[in-house]
């Protein structure tokens, strides 16, 4: 008989406390309700509290490092799909404390009899005792630490991919394949039932007939796509063996083992990549988990940079479609044109520019900018755009077609605004009107080569609320140059382009630099204009190169508008001056000017006539009108001087017949009998009532060679500042100055 042994109480010992001692616990994984049952002791491999658990797996993600857990979920995927019965995997977890354990868990794959998985049963463990003696089991903590920082700085920089392109240079830049032990990798995408082959191996190793091939044929990457499962080639012999078709065409290279994994996003397969490897015998499974993992990183980042270029294309198709589809062409002028979009998906912005032919030698340039970086902000541009083009060829002022745009966009209710700039050219004068709108300011090129910016009179951007006139903080920013004839809070700059002078009107995606300096951009743009070509097209592409294809993080628009022809004699530029009500001594000057301004152009015998009819027209405008006036005037190609007042009121001017005793009402029939032509045009808002004169050479003498307007009424100085003394011109008959309201 066996000899009596005094034994525990508890002996022999219940497999829960036999598991808890050796710090084991386990778990049982229902898949059809997502629910897993995990015992104390496996809560405690976990370091987390009954009370933590709520019986679903997503509760244990905070014990779970990021890595760690898409390497588990590629594990137990490919284990469930391929219809093995087993897996297991050693982890790291994250205890409450931030200390990381090694932990290991081993699971059996419960299957129906049609062969669909159901359940898995399995056990966790603490492991970290273990693998501090024995790190060969693991292959080497160092080098599965080094692995899975490849994985890491590669996922890293795929993070900034924003195109096809850019996973496929982020995965050779970061070196990570190099790290791995790849000799190269090739990517290919599905399209419409074909594999495209977007990246090669190594160079040399493009395969003739590959760049397209089938989802049936006989590939390696074609299969995985198929199945959706990894396919690991361990050797030569394996590889030319599965696929002898291809390997008769790349035996070559000498590869020795390859691994093909499927790029699967949203449940569906959107390519396929290959590695290639020399010198390597087979893969080990912590191997296969960490490219697999690679690969569903990979897989994610190439299907948002795929969703960004579909977004970024609609969005860029659309704005393309809001823009004007041709540049008219116009006589006296050389026109160029640009637009970079920014690469950042449906990140397309609302930059735009237009030209307007207004007929008689008059051009309409605009540029502009709608606030915002989507689809929206495109469709808005293109409204707003139309809708300023027509104000223009319904022949508005600036000032008015500008306001006009203004209250347009406030009643789309888009709660967006835009900033703009107008002009209007007369090329055979010269003469430019100019009209902002909180936009930049532009830049001019003189036939020198000399180079400045053109600070222009501002009003707020469009579609902002409307202040009153006057009131504090409009953000009008006037200059002798300036004068605005319809009230609205947007004023208009003069500006004479001489022949050779170029226009440069753009949006801030020209002059921003990501993390830059603001002022950089403006010197950088300042030196490009003042030291590139005279040809405006190719001094678009050299601003164009500033900024780059991406168009610095932000849009572009460019316009360039570059006046040609024959220099007019000097004379022959305009005068203009503004006329505003209450102020005496206004009406004064423009007599003063006016009368200098006939003598220098060869009408002396005729300057009382011309001071005359002026007068009239400008009494009339400042009488029977409320708002600002001006007064131009200039020499017409046919050599006739005209004198144009503008005012903003719509009312027609009419001949009176006025009787003996009456004071008034014989202004136009003074112009009528004075003048060799009159008329009146409406202008928008207002209208501009006009008179004209055939300079008659006096008979005693020849002509006189005539002197610039503007050496009398100098144009505004670059920087916006009073202009300096008249320019001397040649001798001519002595001025008297002007009395304040002399008649």
């Amino acid at each position: 008989m066996p000899t009596a042994v005094s034994l525990p109480d508890d002996w022999p010992a219940h497999p829960d406390r036999s598991l808890s001692l050796n710090r084991m616990g386990s778990f049982d994984w229902d898949l059809v309700t997502g629910l897993m049952h995990m015992d104390t002791a496996a809560l405690e491999v976990f370091d987390t509290a009954p009370e933590e658990y709520d019986g679903r797996p997503e509760s244990l993600a905070p014990r779970v490092p990021p890595t760690e857990s898409v390497r588990l979920d590629a594990l137990v995927s490919s284990a469930l799909k391929s219809g093995v019965d087993s897996y297991g995997a050693y982890f790291r977890i994250r205890c409450h404390d931030g200390e990381l354990r090694w932990t290991h868990t081993q699971g059996r794959v419960m299957r129906g009899p049609d062969g669909r998985p159901y359940r898995i049963i399995g056990i966790v463990r603490d492991a970290t005792e273990e693998l501090s003696h024995s790190a060969e089991r693991l292959g080497l903590d160092e080098e599965r630490r080094r692995q899975t920082s490849v994985v890491e700085s590669t996922t890293a920089a795929l993070a900034h991919a924003r195109t096809v392109q850019d996973v496929i240079d982020a995965l050779g830049d970061a070196h990570g394949l190099e790290r791995l032990g790849s000799m190269g990798m090739v990517m290919g995408l599905v399209e419409a039932g074909r594999i495209h082959l977007v990246a090669e191996g190594p160079a040399g190793s493009f395969v003739p007939g590959t760049r397209y091939t089938r989802i049936d044929e006989q590939y390696p990457m074609s299969e995985v796509v198929r199945s959706l499962q990894p396919r690991f080639l361990d050797s030569a012999a394996e590889f030319a063996a599965g696929y002898p078709g291809l390997w008769a065409k790349i035996s070559s290279m000498h590869i020795s083992a390859a691994a093909y994994l499927p790029l699967i996003a949203q449940a569906r397969p959107i390519g396929a990549i290959g590695l290639l490897y020399r010198d390597k015998a087979g893969f080990t499974q912590e191997e296969r988990n960490l490219l697999v993992a690679l690969g569903s990183s990979i897989a994610q980042s190439l299907q948002r940079a795929m969703l960004l270029e579909q977004e970024h294309d609609l969005a860029e198709g659309l704005q393309q479609a809001m823009l004007p589809r041709r540049i008219p062409s116009v006589p006296g002028a050389e026109i160029a044109v640009r637009y970079r979009s920014a690469r950042m998906g449906r990140d397309i912005g609302g930059d735009w520019y237009d030209v307007v032919p207004l007929g008689e030698g008059r051009v309409g340039v605009m540029i502009g900018d709608v606030e915002g970086h989507d689809t929206d902000a495109a469709a808005v541009m293109g409204q707003l755009r139309i809708a300023l083009r027509a104000y223009i060829a319904e022949g508005h002022a600036p000032g008015a077609a500008m306001e006009r745009a203004s209250a347009f966009l406030r009643d789309l209710e888009t709660e967006r605004f835009a900033t703009c700039t107008y002009v209007d050219i007369d090329l055979t004068s010269g003469m430019a009107l100019l009209v902002r709108a909180g936009h930049l300011d532009p830049v001019v090129r003189r036939g020198d080569g000399s180079c400045h910016r053109v600070q222009v009179a501002g009003g707020l951007p469009l579609g902002l609320p409307v202040r009153e006139p006057g009131a504090p903080g409009t953000g009008a920013r006037g200059g002798p140059g300036a004068f605005g004839t319809d009230g609205t809070g947007y004023p208009v700059t003069s500006l004479e382009l001489h022949p050779g002078d170029t226009l440069l009107l753009c949006t801030d995606g020209l002059t921003e630099r990501p993390g830059g300096d603001p002022d950089t951009g403006v010197r950088e743009l300042m030196d490009a204009v003042r030291d590139g070509p005279a040809d405006v097209e190719e001094l678009a592409d050299v601003l164009c190169d500033l900024v780059g294809d991406s168009g610095g993080g932000d849009d572009m628009a460019l316009l360039l508008l570059r006046r040609r022809g024959t220099p007019l004699p000097r004379g022959g530029g305009p005068l203009r001056h503004r006329l505003t009500p209450g102020d005496p001594d206004a009406p004064a000057m423009a007599r003063h000017l006016i009368r200098a301004a006939s003598a220098a152009w060869g009408a002396w015998d005729q300057a009382d006539e011309i001071e005359l009819a002026a007068d009239e027209l400008m009494t009339n405008a400042l009488v029977h009108t409320d708002g600002v006036a001006g007064v131009s005037m200039r020499l017409t190609p046919e050599g006739r001087i005209r004198i144009e007042v503008e005012d903003t009121s719509s009312a027609l001017p009419r001949r009176r017949e006025a009787d003996d005793w009456a004071v008034s009402g014989r202004g136009l029939m003074l112009v009528d009998r004075l003048a060799d032509a009159w008329g009146v045009e409406p202008r928008g808002g207002g209208k501009c009532v006009w008179c004209e004169f055939a300079v008659q050479a006096p008979a005693d003498s020849g002509p006189a060679e005539p002197t610039s307007a503007h050496a009398i009424a100098a144009e505004p100085t670059p920087d916006g500042s009073a202009p300096g003394p008249p320019a001397p011109g040649p001798p001519g008959p002595t001025l008297p100055s002007p009395q304040p309201g002399a008649m």
